[in-house]
């Protein structure tokens, strides 16, 4: 598969990751190594007491991953990933920001930072990810 080239292309490939796109994940943003995704708040992804629930969080980390460590070379999985929460989101907007922390010939390691818009840390996700190709 030919790389990535403009954010057009990289929105159009994953309108395939149906789970996350369809629960409303948005490509914000790529870089080098480096993605910023979000999701607006909907009363589906609150849970019983009225907070959004963690794995709207977990979802929008594992996407914001995917999109920075896939988007120039393809074929990018997780071998593991661990996720801590830091608080209740208190804005309308889930925020997904991807680093690459360290990028070897077949493993890679991404930190995801989730906050609000109102700039309210949510969670941090790290990925530990395995090359394919």
């Amino acid at each position: 598969m030919q790389p990535l080239t403009s954010i057009e292309e990289v929105r159009d490939f994953f309108a395939n990751d149906r789970f996350a796109t369809e629960n409303g994940a948005v490509i914000e943003e790529i870089g080098d190594k480096y993605a910023k995704c979000s999701i607006i708040i909907e009363p589906k992804h609150l849970n019983a007491m009225g907070t959004v629930m963690g794995g709207v969080s977990f979802t929008l980390a594992d996407f914001t991953f995917a999109v920075a460590s896939n988007w120039q070379q393809m074929g990018t999985v997780s071998l593991a990933s661990n996720i801590t929460f830091y608080g209740v989101c208190k804005g309308k907007k889930l925020i997904g920001t991807a680093k690459c922390v360290k990028d070897g010939k077949s493993t890679c390691y991404y930190t995801v930072d989730i906050s609000d818009e109102l700039g309210t840390m949510v969670a941090a996700v790290t990925f530990n990810g395995f090359k394919k190709s």
